[in-house]
């Protein structure tokens, strides 16, 4: 049988193509629940990135000690109502956080080169709705990175780890089957998104949420250091599924040989 061919890479964005760390969200969660009295740690705030904006304060709300504190804050359990106060609370800090975290990850631009070079389409998937993304989108664009379709969370029925936006990405550029497209991302619902697309997965380390540094916290570290955290990251993105763990993107090209060299 014929070797496979990549067609498609469909891209994460904070954490994976800009936000070196990821941590627009963490600022704009954390300022979100101290409005309401609640104190989170950055190690909290980070813990269900990748889910929809919503399902993550959810999420945070499930933690017994942020769900203790609320209860003595409020003097009742948290509710779902509390879930949509925080969320509509957050939205307008995300998008202002956002925007000052759009510099895309080093090598970002070269690595798209070469895959477009190689005939490949680029999607783009995210947790961020659209009203988010859309700015994010235009600076990134003015600074050499456009995919050629993206699409967010709010844009269909259930985000990550759902495999809606995927496809969604695939119909768009008219891509198929599955097993032709590369879902990259760094964090663990990614991976379950694409694990649950039917596609193939990448999971990244050092510019992602797991390793949650910018890239001078990174190079402060030693070289011991940096590989405790590099492990400790694709040791958890493994254990999710991802067929492929790397530090950056410049290595894609090399994973993509691979995948394209093995017969099915």
């Amino acid at each position: 049988m014929k070797a496979l061919k990549i067609q498609l890479v469909i891209f994460d964005w904070a954490g994976t193509t800009i936000d070196y760390g990821c941590f627009a969200p963490i600022s704009a969660f954390i300022k979100a629940f101290q409005t309401c009295g609640v104190e989170l740690t950055p190690q909290q705030a980070r813990g269900p990135m990748g889910l929809h904006k919503q399902d993550h304060i959810r999420s945070l709300f499930q933690i017994p000690e942020i769900a203790a504190q609320w209860e003595k804050v409020h003097q009742k359990p948290w509710a779902e109502k509390d879930v949509e106060h925080i969320y509509n609370t957050f939205m307008p800090l995300q998008v202002k956080e956002a925007l000052n975290y759009t510099e895309l990850v080093p090598g970002l631009c070269e690595t798209i080169s070469l895959l477009r070079e190689r005939g490949m389409k680029i999607g783009s998937t995210t947790g961020y709705p659209r009203i988010v993304a859309e700015p994010i989108l235009e600076i990134a664009s003015s600074h050499g990175y456009t995919p050629d379709f993206s699409m967010c969370a709010d844009e269909v029925p259930a985000g990550r780890p759902a495999p809606w936006m995927i496809y969604r990405n695939m119909e768009a550029l008219n891509v198929f089957p599955p097993t032709s497209v590369i879902k990259v991302g760094d964090t663990i619902p990614d991976i379950e998104a694409g694990l649950n697309a039917g596609t193939w997965t990448v999971g990244l380390t050092q510019t992602g949420s797991e390793v949650g540094l910018s890239l001078s916290e990174f190079e402060e570290l030693n070289c011991e250091q940096q590989q405790e955290r590099l492990h400790a990251a694709e040791t958890k993105l493994k254990n999710a599924g991802a067929h492929f763990v790397i530090p950056t993107l410049n290595t894609l090209p090399e994973i993509i040989d691979q995948i394209e060299s093995r017969e099915f």
